[in-house]
């Protein structure tokens, strides 16, 4: 039985291609079953993509068991987002945190949870992912206050223009001030 917070082993985003758009490998020193002993390299962590894509390219399903590992995923558009943890973790746990990450991500990219938004929109699909899953620890499953967290402020809808005509007048208003001050005395 795992009595362990870490539950995550890694995230991944992969394209219709089954390219990496994002992935995050966990495994902390401080995991209770300790160092990693799978998937350290680059190439290991490639082929590993490129096996689960074969595997979930279409769409249908939500969970498997791969290699190993229990796979949550869920398609949206033109990407995959995957969250991957052991073989015996709590698949709910796991597709909870994929739910909240993948609806707080499409409320910050305005629905389009696609490569493109995804790229160009890159720090705030890693804050919104760093909001959800730390160290591999699911830290949020509640999508509205992920997005919240990573949300930009909005500006003030009432924005000051400051221009040459405005400073003239902060000028002349100072000006008039300290005239009737001097005045007074």
């Amino acid at each position: 039985m795992n009595l362990s917070l870490y539950s995550v082993n890694a995230f991944l985003v992969l394209d219709s291609e089954g390219q990496r758009v994002l992935a995050k490998y966990y495994r902390p020193k401080s995991h209770p079953q300790g160092e990693p002993k799978d998937l350290l390299t680059l190439k290991d962590q490639r082929a590993f993509e490129k096996g689960l894509w074969q595997k979930t390219k279409k769409p249908g399903g939500d969970i498997i068991l791969f290699d190993g590992y229990l796979v949550v995923f869920r398609h949206s558009l033109d990407v995959i987002i995957y969250i991957i943890g052991g073989p015996t973790e709590n698949e709910i746990i796991l597709y909870s945190a994929l739910t909240a990450f993948s609806d707080a991500a499409s409320l910050l990219l305005r629905n389009q949870v696609e490569k493109r938004a995804v790229l160009e929109n890159l720090d705030l699909v890693l804050l919104c992912l760093d909001e959800t899953i730390d160290d591999g620890i699911i830290v949020e499953t509640d999508s509205t206050t992920i997005a919240s967290r990573v949300s930009r402020p909005r500006a003030d809808t009432t924005e000051i223009v400051i221009n040459e005509q405005t400073i003239m007048n902060a000028y002349q208003t100072v000006r008039e001030k300290v005239q009737q001050r001097i005045q007074q005395l």
